[in-house]
């Protein structure tokens, strides 16, 4: 089959590929709970997941990105400032535990940076510039999440989050992929065995992502158990904010006066947070597990079920125009 019809395919079907390796680790996660120990792998697959990401992204795209200052603007504004006051919000309805509270900021504060760009395709949003805008979603979250933390933790964030996993984190999965990408793409620009490398890797994004999704699912699954009552207390803001952050993403596409397509676009990214990425920071916190790897895993599961709505809503705002927004 040829490369072409063979990421179509893959991307036409990812949302079921994605729910089975949820499903499939779940299962495993039930039944063998000494998959507890595929924690250590979920790092390096992150970090690959976001090269094969970063590869889909042409340097020219960022460059493109970089100059369409509404879009960067609305998104910018909608995830890091409108995104922040929602939080607050909702912050009296948290739990009163503060590795609870923390692992709830961690993955609500922070943007998907990877399977956000499939929903958002799927739901008539333009895809593009928001594919092209992921790496400085990421470079800015891991920059202000830090500060957001001790904003709203006060005294108990220099307790529990500490500089180090965060630039770890830049280090990993923001500069060495990026540069990893860039190599690829400059190596493929002149080599043919390199172009045809990189439309191999190509294949390799949707991939990529259920298997981080089936390791996640399957390291923290054993330990959803003991942390039950806290990610039961966490679920109903984790469903208000999947309601109200979308519908705040799309207001501010609009009051930018984007086209409807990025709008849309804004609002996904608005709605869909960043729990494979904020994952291992949040392990990294000491005494985390099982609290805070189920608080944030809880909000993955949420939130993947309100994708499923949102790919049927979101595209009825704005008219039914069509983005022309396949991803080359």
């Amino acid at each position: 089959m040829p490369r072409q019809r063979v990421r179509d395919f893959l991307e036409q079907r990812q949302v079921a590929v994605y729910f089975g390796a949820v499903a499939a680790a779940a299962v495993l996660a039930r039944r063998v709970p000494a998959s507890a120990a595929l924690a250590p792998a979920i790092d390096p697959l992150l970090g690959f997941m976001l090269f094969v990401t970063f590869l889909q992204v042409p340097l020219t795209e960022l460059r493109r990105a970089m100059a369409n200052l509404r879009f960067l603007a609305a998104l910018l504004v909608s995830n890091f400032i409108a995104v922040p006051l929602l939080v607050a919000c909702l912050l009296p309805w948290l739990p009163g535990a503060p590795l609870a509270r923390a692992g709830v900021l961690l993955v609500l504060l922070t943007p998907c940076i990877d399977y956000v760009v499939t929903f958002a395709h799927l739901g008539r949003a333009d895809a593009r510039p928001l594919l092209a805008a992921t790496p400085i979603l990421l470079a800015a979250q891991m920059l202000l999440l830090p500060v957001y933390l001790g904003v709203f933790l006060g005294e108990e964030a220099a307790g529990l989050v500490h500089w180090g996993p965060f630039i770890h984190a830049f280090i990993w999965l923001i500069a060495v992929p990026l540069a990893l990408a860039a190599i690829v793409q400059a190596a493929a620009a002149r080599s043919r065995v390199m172009d045809t490398a990189a439309s191999l890797l190509g294949l390799l994004p949707v991939p990529a992502t259920a298997l981080v999704l089936f390791v996640v699912v399957a390291a923290v699954g054993p330990r959803l158990g003991p942390a039950f009552e806290e990610v039961r207390a966490v679920a109903p803001v984790y469903l208000a904010f999947a309601v109200l952050a979308p519908a705040i993403g799309w207001g501010i596409g609009r009051l930018w006066r984007l086209p409807a397509d990025q709008a849309r676009a804004v609002a996904f990214s608005t709605a869909t947070r960043n729990s494979l990425v904020v994952l291992p920071l949040g392990l990294a916190i000491p005494g985390a597990v099982p609290l805070l790897p189920a608080v944030i895993v809880a909000q993955t599961l949420v939130e993947l079920v309100s994708e499923l709505i949102y790919i049927r809503v979101l595209p009825k705002l704005g008219g039914r125009r069509r983005a022309a927004n396949t991803l080359e």
